[in-house]
């Protein structure tokens, strides 16, 4: 496997790597966050939705 400059020999991230990823953190976080919070919010609004269906209207056969 060829190895970046970004690297160690050990494949730990080296002090470039971190140096470069660091104007990003926060960007990425908030956006982590963001979609976090969507999914939950998606999920959450379809076990509420779904929850309120008692299926009173279906008809249910008697036995065979």
């Amino acid at each position: 496997i060829p190895r970046s400059s970004y690297y160690e020999a050990d494949y730990r991230q080296g002090k470039a790597l971190l140096r470069a990823r660091r104007p990003y953190i926060v960007k990425n976080l908030i956006t982590g966050a963001c979609i976090l919070a969507f999914t939950a919010s998606v999920y959450m609004y379809t076990l509420k939705a779904v929850s309120q269906d008692d299926f009173e209207d279906v008809p249910v056969p008697s036995g065979p």
